[in-house]
């Protein structure tokens, strides 16, 4: 009896001493856990016009392109409308001295466009100047 007593009084004792200091479960970012995420802060474009900003080196040989310019101020990609095509197609990437369409992005051929790879932001994206969020030590595969 005395044994059973003792074990009560410690459970209930530990319950009480649990209860009181009770705080709710933070995520590592700081906030409760059951909020929603805040809406991260804007940031600017690395390159504001086309052909101020020198070329994105690559990381690795099969990487797309990054866009090294801004393209918030670009018309929405259509099925009739691609505002890259305007400096990146075959017809203009010399006047403009702009890096060309890759060969991959033409049908067998080479003379037509490849409608599967009319959104170029699902591959390509632009750069902002963010510092990084997380230590990363990753090297590339180009030298």
């Amino acid at each position: 009896m005395k044994k059973t007593a003792t074990i009560l009084l410690a459970s209930l004792l530990t319950v009480i001493v649990g209860c009181a200091s009770y705080e709710p479960l933070v995520s590592m970012r700081g906030s409760d856990v059951a909020a929603a995420d805040p809406a991260p802060a804007e940031k600017a474009y690395a390159g504001k016009r086309p052909g101020t900003q020198p070329v994105v080196a690559r990381t690795f040989s099969t990487q797309p392109p990054l866009i090294p310019h801004a393209v918030d101020n670009f018309d929405e990609v259509t099925l009739t409308e691609n505002q890259c095509m305007d400096c990146h197609g075959p017809a203009n990437y010399v006047k403009k001295t702009s890096p060309k369409l890759g060969d991959s992005h033409f049908l067998a051929g080479g003379k037509t466009f490849d409608a599967s790879r009319h959104v170029c932001t699902s591959c390509h994206v632009p750069q902002v100047d963010a510092p990084a969020l997380v230590e990363n030590r990753f090297i590339g595969n180009i030298k």
